[in-house]
């Protein structure tokens, strides 16, 4: 397996400069063990001199390393696909299709196509459930509407997230903050075995212990944020970073997407300390569904 640990802008430059460079290094992520036909799973295959495709001799299909990959017939030089990689999961704040655009001499359309692609393959298909202490908090996300009042909540998108203690994050958009959404997202996302659940003092989280787990409430209405170790500093502060991405980078975002966009904050937060950041990133890429743009537009009705 290629190894790219601490990758910086320099040794994507240099390792990746050129098409033959990607294709090699995409070959061996996908194959590790070795070339084998993605339709019968033979490893008896021939290249094809003069280019990066390969024919199997048992069943005479002809495939490259971009085969039934998000990677395929996109027209986009491999090159661009990992300058656009680098520049999503090193981006602190993210990177919006605009300046995507501008970076590679892209059109917009392709720019936000890429950028979404990308973002469909971060998100995290039957993540491990949290554990340990686990924070749990909703925010509004939402620009203001002119003409209305500060309290005007007609155009925001709920947003709760769950956090575990020096550990990864799980983040979602809710229709409504009550009991019965609250409690099926905690549930979904923290282990029965769980020691605490901290939350603030909103009545929807009451009953949420049991005789696994303790519940613990830090009441923000009366200006308490930190009682002993009990508090939801650790989830208050992804909230200041998804504001920073929106306001900083993406300066606004749908509500038909934003779960998308949560998907690469959880993605990008919860490998934080992931020095192959950039080769598991390529490896779900490799892995992921192939969306049509339609397929994207539509999603999130």
């Amino acid at each position: 397996m290629p190894q790219t640990a601490n990758m910086n802008l320099m040794d994507l430059v240099e390792r990746f400069g050129d098409e033959d460079a990607c294709w090699d290094y995409l070959e061996k992520i996908r194959w590790p063990e070795g070339v084998s036909c993605p339709k019968c799973s033979t490893d008896r295959i021939t290249r094809i001199s003069g280019g990066h495709k390969f024919h199997c001799n048992p069943c005479g299909y002809q495939f490259t390393a971009t085969a039934g990959t998000i990677f395929h017939d996109t027209h986009l030089p491999l090159r661009k696909w990992f300058v656009a990689l680098y520049l999503m999961i090193e981006s602190r704040k993210g990177i919006s299709a605009n300046q995507m655009k501008r970076t590679l001499k892209v059109a917009y359309k392709t720019a936000w196509y890429l950028c979404h692609r990308i973002r469909a393959a971060m998100a995290e298909l039957n993540a491990e459930q949290l554990s340990g202490i686990v924070e749990v908090d909703e925010t509004l996300v939402g620009g203001s509407v002119k003409g209305m009042g500060h309290g005007y909540k007609g155009n925001k998108t709920i947003v709760v997230g769950a956090i575990q203690r020096e550990g990864k994050v799980r983040l979602q958009t809710i229709k409504a903050a009550d009991k019965k959404t609250l409690h099926r997202f905690i549930k979904e996302h923290a282990h029965d075995d769980t020691e605490v659940i901290v939350t603030d003092e909103w009545p929807a989280y009451k009953g949420i212990g049991d005789r696994n787990t303790k519940h613990e409430t830090v009441n923000h209405s009366e200006e308490e944020w930190v009682r002993g170790e009990f508090h939801t500093n650790t989830i208050e502060n992804v909230w200041s970073l998804l504001n920073r991405s929106i306001i900083g980078a993406f300066h606004k975002v749908s509500a038909k997407h934003l779960d998308a966009y949560l998907d690469e904050l959880e993605w990008r937060y919860n490998n934080r300390k992931n020095p192959y950041l950039f080769r598991d990133t390529i490896k779900k890429l490799i892995g992921a569904e192939k969306l049509e743009f339609k397929q994207l537009v539509a999603q999130h009705p």
